[in-house]
């Protein structure tokens, strides 16, 4: 057998199988989790408006206390053990996924000052050659004001990273993912 390296290439189905159907995580936070339940019902859509039905969402978030579920979590607390702090997900043919979780605690940042609720987020998808990284943050919450994160975003452009209450579904919130044109979501280089 010959081990030739073949050329780089976008991201393609085998990728979006190989990570979803045996690896997706909708459940972040279990039931015996602490903080507030929510639901993040995340849709992604092309330039044009189209769903993106074979894209996969990643959500990594603190728990309700602001600590992260890992051994490298800089406040040293511990994290709740019923938040694992991690999704993964497909969309489906509506370009659509979800998560049920808990809404994350603020964790701190630059110089001290603390962020608000968010989660952090990677999106992959064909013809993007490596993850677009955003975050998603609640709209209306008070601390969104005093983030030294999302200020640094121009403040034109910061309802990219909102996510909405469904005023129908207490507990629900929706994100879409504009991967470009003139509402392309704000995505960070990390």
């Amino acid at each position: 057998m010959d081990l030739t390296p073949t050329a780089s290439q976008t991201v393609g189905p085998y990728f979006h199988l190989g990570c979803t159907n045996n690896h997706a995580v909708s459940c972040i936070a279990g039931p015996d989790a602490k903080g507030e339940r929510v639901r993040l019902i995340c849709r992604v859509l092309d330039g044009d408006g189209v769903r993106v039905d074979d894209a996969m969402i990643e959500i990594w978030q603190a728990d309700s206390e602001g600590n992260y579920n890992t051994p490298t979590d800089a406040q040293g607390k511990g994290s709740d053990p019923d938040c694992a702090g991690f999704g993964r997900m497909a969309t489906d043919a509506n370009g659509k996924c979800f998560f049920e979780t808990i809404k994350p605690g603020r964790v701190p940042g630059i110089k001290g000052r603390s962020q608000a609720p968010h989660f952090n987020v990677s999106v992959f998808a064909r013809g993007i050659l490596k993850r677009l990284t955003t975050r998603i943050y609640f709209a209306d919450d008070p601390a969104n004001q005093e983030c030294p994160i999302l200020a640094l975003v121009p403040e034109e452009r910061r309802a990219t990273l909102l996510a909405r209450p469904d005023r129908g579904n207490p507990g629900d919130w929706f994100f879409e993912v504009h991967l470009c044109g003139k509402d392309e979501t704000v995505f960070f280089d990390v």
